[in-house]
């Protein structure tokens, strides 16, 4: 007899799924952010080990993925503990400027080849409260502009903004609106539009809701006062945003994943304008198995000549169950 009294024949064909379970069960709790260690506060430098990947591991010529055009894609990995967690990213020329869920800026050069990358580790020192308890600096959003950082925080549902050289605090606001999101729902995805605008995206609960909450602030959000109006993100079923960016027609670009024990993680990139009350998002493309997929969180847009190309990262959590993926396509409607 087997364990918990099964037959030798019961156990050998119900073993693959308890092991499935037992697993999918411990990657929801990294997800959730349950028993995720603090790592070593920083600053400092350290060595990434960069694996190219596949879209399709099982299909490695694919490239096509809805609109989207798979142009490269690394697994990134360190023995230093303070990389991971990735729920951020600004990629600006052959740089990525990520941030970790635990206020650390992760610095590295935009990866060409499997190999060794340096990075570099900035702790943001200032915050909603002392740096531990890890929830003072459970960081999700973060927008990159004109010198400057915005950084959305969790639990304490407040937008700072730093000086990106000194990482210096200038300015940080808890939104009235802001007040009455969940802690681990919060400010999610920030964006910056064209006109001077900010939205910020509240993650909200996964309780099935078709909408989520949205601001639309009349400038920057970290200044206290500044008007606000209140909005409705039109959520696609079973998925939560994680983050956001601006396409360079004026468009916005979202990111949004989905979780369930037995279908594992998906991603989905959908397309929205702002218009009325709500913004309401449509699909493009859908990274789910047997695609390469993990925890996606963090989305950058950029320009090559001429093409619109589009970053995604995964947050992994600090979990040896989960990966660090950067993935960069081409937006190809």
């Amino acid at each position: 007899m087997k364990p918990g009294g099964f037959p030798e024949r019961i156990w050998a064909r119900r073993w693959p799924r308890i092991v499935f379970l037992a697993a999918a069960i411990l990657l929801l709790a990294t997800i959730t952010r349950i028993g995720a260690p603090l790592p070593p506060a920083g600053p400092g430098s350290g060595v990434l080990a960069v694996s190219p990947i596949a879209l399709d591991p099982a299909d490695p010529a694919r490239r096509r993925v809805g609109s989207l055009v798979f142009l490269a894609g690394w697994r990134l990995e360190s023995d230093d503990r303070r990389f991971g967690g990735l729920s951020a990213m600004h990629v600006e020329g052959n740089q990525v400027t990520a941030l970790s869920d635990v206020g650390m800026l992760t610095r590295f050069a935009v990866p060409l080849r499997a190999g060794r990358l340096a990075v570099r580790f900035d702790p943001l020192v200032q915050g909603p409260g002392p740096r531990s308890p890890k929830w003072n600096r459970d960081t999700e959003g973060m927008l990159v502009a004109d010198g400057r950082l915005w950084v959305g925080f969790e639990h304490h549902n407040m937008v700072w903004r730093y000086d990106r050289a000194t990482l210096r605090a200038q300015a940080h606001a808890r939104p009235a609106p802001m007040r009455r999101w969940a802690g681990n729902g919060g400010p999610e995805a920030l964006v910056r539009l064209s006109d001077g605008h900010f939205l910020v995206f509240a993650e909200g609960r996964d309780d099935g809701r078709p909408t989520s909450a949205a601001l639309l602030f009349a400038s920057d959000p970290s200044e206290p006062g500044t008007p606000v109006r209140i909005l409705r993100y039109q959520r696609m079923p079973g998925f939560r945003i994680t983050d956001a960016a601006l396409l360079p027609d004026g468009r916005l670009l979202t990111l949004n994943r989905h979780f369930s024990l037995f279908g594992g993680i998906s991603a989905r990139l959908a397309l929205a304008r702002i218009e009325g009350s709500t913004i309401e998002a449509h699909s493009i493309a859908t990274l789910e198995a047997p695609l390469n997929v993990d925890n996606m969180e963090a989305l950058s847009v950029t320009r090559e000549g001429g093409r619109t190309i589009v970053w995604i990262a995964s947050d992994d959590n600090f979990s040896p169950l989960q990966r660090t993926l950067l993935m960069k396509f081409e937006l190809r409607e």
